[in-house]
């Protein structure tokens, strides 16, 4: 193992950490705390006042930590814009939302729009300006790339705003978006070093960087990551699958991403279909466990471990 790559994740973790006291003040001065849905799990309305948009803290320390390194890995450049993108279509959203106090921040058609011409510019520069193909490493094939025509295109915007909204809504809980992604975002290391793709710099920049969110984020945080914070990690994760090759891999490795979205689609044609009965107790899942009687910090520890063990079989299927 290269010395090299432990180098951007201690370079992203002194950031995270250094920048964490200095933001979190700050985004309470400027009033931009969380309001808790009161016909939700009840214990979640003691976080209310609780700083929002801390996603800012991990955005900077990966943002500082790639530039060190853009000159020497050209490769990171569409991951660390898919990643920036989207956390400023998340950023516009918390700020109208938290402290401009607009109540659905920006609307449906104008987020929808945003990450349409996010991706868009993603896919242009992919296959306009890298040597990375739309084939797909297809799990447990032994090196099968599949090649699926035309059919590359739409499917890559389908995975990378699906990734991004997975993300989004994982992110319910003190710590659960960040730890599932610090798993995610380590199986992905582990796969760009092994395969020399030269994105390894950006990879490790963000586990360092959340792992020193973290130290803020977890039960009871002290910052959540807002929007700017999940949708950001949602476009890394989505962009990182396919300067890999790997989107495919999304279904195993992101599949805490995958459940829920499914769980809120569930919830809401059931709601529909039934005339107002609910299939869960409460969606995305996560909070379906907690009035199940699960403590938030069983739910996080499950899903990071359930996460941890796909990613181990994620690499047994390279």
């Amino acid at each position: 193992m290269d010395f090299k790559i432990v180098i951007p994740v201690i370079i992203s973790f002194v950031i995270s950490v250094i920048l964490a006291p200095v933001i979190i003040p700050f985004l309470r001065r400027l009033k931009a705390s969380q309001t808790e849905r009161t016909d939700g799990v009840k214990s979640h309305l003691s976080k209310a006042g609780t700083p929002t948009m801390g996603g800012l803290i991990f955005l900077i320390a990966v943002t500082v930590t790639s530039l060190f390194y853009v000159k020497d890995y050209p490769k990171i450049i569409p991951i660390l814009f898919l990643t920036l993108g989207f956390g400023l279509i998340g950023f516009l959203d918390d700020y109208l939302k938290v402290v401009l106090k607009r109540s659905d921040g920006l609307l449906p058609a104008q987020k929808m729009a945003g990450q349409i011409v996010v991706t868009a510019i993603f896919a242009f520069y992919l296959i306009r300006f890298t040597d990375v193909k739309l084939t797909l490493l297809v799990p447990f094939s032994h090196g099968y790339y599949w090649n699926i025509g035309w059919v590359a295109v739409p499917l890559l915007f389908v995975a990378v705003i699906g990734t991004v909204n997975g993300v989004n809504f994982t992110d319910g809980l003190d710590g659960l978006a960040s730890s599932v992604t610090v798993m995610v975002a380590t199986f992905f290391t582990v796969v760009a070093v092994g395969t020399q793709s030269g994105i390894e710099p950006i990879t490790c920049a963000v586990v360092g960087a959340l792992m020193g969110f973290l130290l803020f984020n977890v039960f009871p945080a002290k910052v959540f990551m807002g929007d700017t914070g999940s949708l950001a990690l949602g476009g890394f994760v989505a962009g990182t699958a396919y300067m890999l090759q790997m989107p495919l891999f999304l279904i195993l490795v992101g599949l805490i991403y995958l459940i829920e979205v499914a769980s809120v689609m569930i919830q809401v044609t059931y709601f529909k279909k039934t005339g107002g009965k609910r299939f869960f107790k409460m969606a995305p899942i996560h909070h379906h466990f907690e009035l199940c009687g699960w403590s938030e910090t069983r739910v996080v520890a499950v899903f990071s471990i359930i996460t941890a063990i796909l990613c181990m079989i994620g690499l047994l299927a390279l």
